[in-house]
C-alpha cells in the first residue's frame, strides 16, 4: 500500500480539530436558528450541473475569508452578527474542511464543514434544486 499523500495527512489532521456536521444535522442546524447558515463555495459550473440547496449563501471560495471576516470591510451582514455560524460546504467535503481551518484561523471560530458537501446533501435526501439558480 502506498504512503499516505502529504494532503490526505493534512486533511485528516485538520479534521481532527474542526466540528463536522452530517448533513440531516446540517439542516436542522440552519431550521433551528437564525444565525447559522449554508454556504455554498462551489464554482458557478458545479451550481448549473448539479443544482443547489435553497437559502444556501453563495460565497465562491476565492472570496471566503474576505466575506466571512467580520473584521472585513468586504464581509457581508450575516458575518457581521454576534452568533453568526457558517456552514461551509464545496462538492464533496474536501476543500471545505481546509476554508473551515482558514476561518478558525482569522477567529470565525464558528465556522463548521458539512459532511459529505453538496453530493452528501443530496444523498441524504434532502431538498436539493436544479432550477433558477441564485446568483453570488
Amino acid at each position: 500500500m502506498p504512503p499516505e499523500s502529504k494532503i490526505s495527512a493534512h486533511l485528516h489532521s485538520v479534521r481532527e480539530t474542526i466540528v463536522r456536521l452530517d448533513p440531516k444535522d446540517a439542516h436542522r442546524a440552519t431550521q433551528s436558528s437564525s444565525s447559522t447558515f449554508l454556504i455554498d463555495t462551489r464554482p458557478a459550473s458545479f451550481r448549473e450541473k448539479e443544482g443547489f440547496i435553497p437559502g444556501a449563501l453563495i460565497i465562491e471560495r476565492n472570496v471566503l475569508e474576505w466575506r466571512l471576516d467580520p473584521t472585513s470591510p468586504d464581509s457581508i451582514d450575516e458575518a457581521r452578527r454576534s452568533h453568526f455560524t457558517p456552514i461551509v460546504f464545496c462538492n464533496e467535503g474536501y476543500a471545505s474542511t481546509l476554508a473551515v481551518q482558514s476561518l478558525n484561523s482569522l477567529g470565525v471560530k464558528t465556522a463548521t464543514d458539512l459532511k459529505g458537501g453538496f453530493r452528501g446533501w443530496k444523498a441524504a435526501g434532502l431538498l436539493v434544486t436544479i432550477s433558477d439558480q441564485p446568483k453570488p
